[in-house]
């Protein structure tokens, strides 16, 4: 049994407007509630009509949670959805609990995932922008409390910023912070570049099984658990293809439905390296009820990433756990694989239909790189110093007239080459 301070009531508003996924997204509520560590004592949906400006709710749902509240000793409330920084002031007094939404129940998880110093430091940052919205008037003071970003958690709190200047003084910081990481990430990002390997950049939907797909194709093992956002950091291997070609493959944070706009924001810079990938493989877990508007979600978010749409019309879709699926669901899939050649059934679990991923990277890859031979005089040592640091030599050889050098490139390096090369830069 959990302590007194992680017993939560998970409450669902449903307007009249709204959708059927609605109620997969109360069902996804309670599992990052339980994600998190907390006891979801008590659920509910709450129907509105008209939202109350003040209140969210009408008085009659606000009375019934305040009985639960009281009868189950609840002390943390949790509102699946939007709910303004009056209203949670109003109903906290109410009910006289802790009161969170749903981007705060988010913000929650990645404070308590991130790993890496620049995913505390991007969390913390989302954070602030995200208490800079709740302040209202009446408040003269932010409270942190014993959760991971002091949102969660009993008494015993101690103040931190008190105003929207002392929050602005800390986001300053944490920029600053967030500026020396990023050079740091981006040397690294240019010195890859020097070794130009194609990447390639995992995303999808959270507990999509990305982690435990990245680690059968890369032999790593990179945390993968069955829960939401057991990854948050990016993480990057090299990887050997049939061919004896190398990529980089990276692992990304999950997406989720609503996710909140300060993560979009603050996360950016981590999915850098989805922005820059040669190809993007999508991994969907078919074996969810609501796959299908996850891929909807998941589409939209890599769009609103400034993603290359070229990138996304040509990114490979894995129809992962296919091992859950009823008989007739997979014959179905089966019949849709046949009529793409970028949809590839997976079952993790059971290393089913990898290698025909692999490959299938492999053959895409190898169609946008080409190998020539190239030739120069002792005198142009700087055009083989280009090479090397540009392109994948593959071999050189020395003879009277100078180098020969054969190298394998995209036609994206190629024509870098020689723009240099003609300029007159080398």
């Amino acid at each position: 049994m959990k302590a007194d301070a992680d017993r939560a009531f998970v409450v669902h508003p449903e307007f009249k407007s709204s959708k059927s996924s609605d109620a997969i997204s109360f069902e996804e509520a309670i599992a990052l509630s339980n994600s998190l560590g907390l006891s979801v004592i008590a659920k509910e949906r709450v129907n509105i009509r008209y939202p109350k400006v003040g209140y969210l709710f009408g008085s009659g749902a606000i009375k019934t949670i305040l009985d639960k509240v009281n009868n189950l000793k609840i002390n943390l409330i949790i509102v699946n959805g939007y709910i303004s920084p009056i209203q949670q002031r109003n109903l906290e007094k109410i009910w006289n609990v802790k009161l969170i939404d749903r981007t705060h129940l988010i913000l929650e998880i990645f404070a308590d995932r991130a790993i890496t110093r620049e995913g505390k430091l991007q969390v913390e940052l989302a954070s602030l922008y995200y208490q800079r919205t709740r302040l209202v008037r009446s408040w003269t003071h932010l409270e942190r409390q014993r959760g991971a970003l002091g949102f969660i958690g009993g008494p015993g709190e101690t103040q931190i910023e008190s105003d929207r200047r002392e929050i602005d003084k800390a986001i300053v910081r944490l920029k600053k912070q967030l500026e020396k990481v990023v050079k740091t990430r981006f040397l690294h990002r240019k010195s890859r570049k020097k070794v130009p390997y194609p990447t390639i950049a995992l995303v999808g939907y959270t507990n999509a099984g990305k982690s435990t797909l990245f680690n059968l194709i890369t032999n790593s093992n990179v945390y993968a658990k069955d829960k939401l956002f057991a990854t948050l950091d990016t993480t990057m291997r090299l990887l050997e293809l049939p061919s004896k070609s190398k990529v980089i493959m990276s692992d990304t944070v999950g997406f989720i439905s609503d996710l909140p706009t300060e993560l979009i924001a603050a996360f950016r810079a981590t999915l850098e390296e989805v922005l820059d990938a040669d190809l993007l493989i999508h991994v969907r877990d078919v074996s969810h009820r609501d796959t299908e508007q996850q891929k909807v979600d998941v589409l939209k978010i890599v769009s609103e990433l400034g993603i290359d749409k070229s990138k996304i019309d040509n990114m490979l879709e894995v129809a992962n756990k296919v091992d859950l699926l009823p008989e007739e669901e997979f014959q179905k899939l089966e019949n849709i694989v046949k009529r793409s050649e970028n949809i590839f059934p997976v079952s993790s679990k059971d290393i089913v239909g990898v290698n025909e991923l692999i490959d299938a990277i492999d053959l895409i890859l190898s169609k946008n790189f080409i190998s020539e031979t190239l030739r120069f005089g002792f005198d142009k040592t700087s055009y083989r110093a280009k090479l090397y640091d540009i392109s994948i030599v593959e071999s050189e050889k020395l003879n009277e007239e100078g180098y020969e050098i054969s190298v394998r490139w995209s036609e994206k390096r190629r024509g870098e080459f020689f723009h240099y090369l003609n300029s007159g830069e080398i």
